[in-house]
C-alpha cells in the first residue's frame, strides 16, 4: 500500500540502494519504457492522440516489442504527455507495481521480474501535482521513489500496516495493564483502567475480524476466477487440436493467442492470491493475539475486583496477590509484540509473461500441438 495521495501537498522521497542485479533490472525497465514511448509516438502519427484509439492500436505492439508489466503499460498510456516534459527519467507506479515490505525494504516489478531493494527515507519536499500515486525516479545513477502525501501521513506504510497497528496496539494495552502500572494507580482508577483497555481490545477484535472476512472473501473470488480460466484453457486446447486436424492453422493460432492471454491473467491472479493468503495469515495471527489479550485482560479484571473487595487496610505483604496471571500476561505481551510484520514477505511475484515475445510464444505452442498429433 502506498501513502495516501488524494490530497497530497508534499512529496515523500525514498532513496533506493539497489544491488547490481536490481540496477540491471531497473535500467532494463527504463529502456523498455522508453521504447514504449517511441511506439506511442509512431502510432500517434497515424491515429492521433485519442487515448482509446491509441490504446487499441498500440497495446499489442508494445507487449510484443517490450517486456513491460501489463500494469506499467496501462499507466504509460496516461503518462505519455507528461513523460515528454519530465527533466528526469521516471516511471509511474501504483501498489500493483511495488510494495513496501518493511521499514527498510520494498519490492518493484520490473521487466526481469520483481526485485527487492533496501531504501532509506530521504525526507519531504513541498508539492506534488501528479495524477499517479508514485514515481520511480532516476538521475545520475541515483534511484528514488517519490510519493504524493499529506504531512500527517505516516512515512512508512505497507499492505499489512493495519495488522501491524493492531499488534502494536495490543502490546501497548497489555503493557498498560501490567502489574506495576495497575499497582501504581489510585484504587478508584484501577478497575476503570482495565475496563477501558478491554473496550479498546474488543474494538480491535472487531476490526481484525472484519479485515479477515474481507481477505477471505477476496480469496474466494480469486480462486473462482482461476477455476474459470483453467476451464477455458482446457476447452481451448481441445478446440486448437480440432482446428489443426481440419487444417485451420489460422484458427489454431488465434486460439493459442487467447491461451497466452489467459495464462498471463492466471499468473497475475496467482500473485494476487499469494498476497491475499499472506494477508489472511497475518490477520489470523493478529486475531489470535487480540483474543489472547482480551482473555488476559478479563481475567486480570476479575482478579482485580476480587482483590479490591477483600483487601485489608494493613498487612499488605500477607495479602494474596491480585495478579496470579501476571506471568501468563507477560508471555502474551511477548507473543503479541513479537509477531514479525513481514513474516511471509519472501514470496515472489509471478504476474508477467516470460521474456519471449508473443509471436515466438505462439509459434512454439503451435509446434507443440503439431508434435502431439
Amino acid at each position: 500500500m502506498v501513502p495516501h495521495h488524494h490530497t497530497a501537498v508534499a512529496t515523500l522521497r525514498y532513496r533506493l540502494s539497489p544491488d547490481d542485479e536490481a540496477i540491471k533490472a531497473l535500467e532494463a525497465t527504463f529502456a523498455d519504457y522508453d521504447r514504449m514511448m517511441q511506439i506511442l509516438d509512431e502510432v500517434a502519427q497515424g491515429v492521433g492522440a485519442n487515448l482509446v484509439t491509441l490504446h487499441t492500436q498500440a497495446y499489442d505492439p508494445i507487449r510484443k516489442q517490450t517486456r513491460l508489466p501489463a500494469r506499467l503499460v496501462t499507466l504509460g498510456f496516461r503518462d505519455r504527455a507528461d513523460h515528454r516534459d519530465s527533466p528526469v527519467r521516471r516511471l509511474p507506479l501504483d501498489d500493483k507495481l511495488f510494495a513496501i515490505k518493511g521499514p527498510t525494504v520494498l519490492t518493484i516489478s520490473t521487466v526481469l521480474g520483481r526485485v527487492t531493494i533496501p531504501f532509506d527515507i530521504a525526507g519531504y519536499t513541498p508539492g506534488w501535482g501528479h495524477s499517479f500515486p508514485a514515481y520511480l525516479m532516476s538521475r545520475d545513477g541515483i534511484f528514488e521513489i517519490h510519493f504524493g502525501v499529506t504531512p500527517k501521513n505516516s512515512a512508512i506504510e505497507e499492505k499489512a500496516m493495519s495488522t501491524d497497528n493492531i499488534l502494536s496496539r495490543m502490546g501497548r494495552l497489555i503493557a498498560g495493564i501490567a502489574h506495576s502500572v495497575i499497582d501504581a494507580a489510585e484504587d478508584a482508577n484501577k478497575v476503570a483502567l482495565v475496563e477501558q483497555a478491554i473496550r479498546e481490545i474488543s474494538a480491535a477484535e472487531d476490526e481484525t475480524r472484519a479485515n479477515l472476512g474481507k481477505a477471505q472473501a477476496e480469496e474466494y473470488r480469486l480462486t473462482a476466477r482461476q477455476r474459470e480460466i483453467k476451464d477455458e484453457l482446457d476447452d481451448l486446447t481441445v478446440k486448437i487440436q480440432t482446428a489443426l486436424k481440419d487444417g485451420r492453422e489460422d484458427l489454431a493460432t488465434a486460439g493459442i493467442g487467447r491461451q497466452i492471454d489467459l495464462e498471463s491473467q492466471s499468473n497475475a491472479l496467482s500473485k494476487a492470491l499469494d498476497d491475499t493468503r499472506e494477508t489472511i495469515e497475518e490477520n489470523q495471527n493478529s486475531f489470535q493475539a487480540v483474543v489472547a489479550a482480551r482473555k488476559d485482560a478479563e481475567s486480570r479484571l476479575a482478579d482485580l475486583k476480587k482483590s479490591l473487595s477483600s483487601a485489608a487496610p494493613a498487612g499488605r505483604e500477607d495479602t494474596p496477590s491480585p495478579y496470579p496471571k501476571a506471568e501468563r500476561a507477560s508471555r502474551a505481551i511477548e507473543r503479541v509484540t513479537g509477531v514479525p510484520s513481514d513474516s511471509n514477505a519472501s514470496s515472489q511475484a509471478l504476474d508477467e509473461l516470460n521474456s519471449l515475445h508473443r509471436n515466438k510464444q505462439i509459434a512454439e505452442r503451435l509446434q507443440k500441438f503439431r508434435s502431439g498429433m
